[in-house]
C-alpha cells in the first residue's frame, strides 16, 4: 500500500472535471485522506486556485503541507511523485 506519511492533502475540484474525478480516485484507491474543496462552492477558493496557478482556475489543485500543485491532465505517475509517495 502506498502511504503519504500522514500529509494533509487538500483538493481543489470542480463537480464536472473528469481530471478532479481520477484524482480523489486515486488518493481513495490508495487509501489516502483528504479534503476537498469544490472552487465553484467557494470564491475563496476560486481565488487561491488562480493565485497559484497564473491566473487560471486549474483543477484539481492540490495544497499539500504549504506547497501548491495542480494536476490537469491528470497522470497517475506524476500525481504519485508530486506527492511523494513510496511504495
Amino acid at each position: 500500500m502506498i502511504e503519504a506519511m500522514g500529509r494533509h492533502i487538500r483538493i481543489y475540484t470542480r463537480s464536472w472535471c473528469e481530471d478532479s474525478q481520477a484524482a480523489k480516485a486515486f488518493l481513495t484507491q490508495h487509501g489516502l485522506d483528504f479534503e476537498e474543496i469544490d472552487i465553484e462552492a467557494s470564491p475563496q477558493a476560486a481565488a487561491f486556485v488562480e493565485s497559484v496557478n497564473q491566473g487560471k482556475r486549474r483543477t484539481p489543485t492540490f495544497e499539500v503541507d504549504g506547497r501548491s500543485f495542480h494536476a490537469s491532465p491528470f497522470d497517475a505517475g506524476k500525481l504519485a511523485e508530486a506527492l511523494h509517495l513510496n511504495a
